[in-house]
């Protein structure tokens, strides 16, 4: 796993997992900034991920950082409003 970064030129939010045969693939999030909210538009893992749970640990790693940034999450990408709907603990992060 590589760290969660925020690529702010790119308005996306990135983070490497491997895959189950150990090649780093990644997971994002493209985003809209709204002043202190990112509307979460699209979250997208590569298919060499999918049924691994990284999707769900790189939500979970942009949430903390919205809230160690002091941001607010507006999810938009059908993913993102289930993963948050499955965190109550992240619902003071919702905008």
């Amino acid at each position: 796993m590589t760290d969660f970064r925020d690529v702010r030129t790119d308005q996306r939010f990135e983070q490497g997992f491997a895959d189950p045969e150990g090649q780093l693939r990644s997971v994002f999030a493209d985003y809209a900034v709204q002043g202190q909210t990112r509307v979460i538009l699209h979250v997208e893992a590569d298919p060499a991920l999918r049924g691994t749970g990284a999707a769900g640990r790189f939500m979970q790693a942009l949430a903390e950082h919205a809230r160690s940034e002091g941001l607010k999450l507006a999810p938009r990408c059908s993913y993102a409003v289930a993963w948050l709907k499955r965190h109550p603990e992240f619902d003071d992060l919702r905008a």
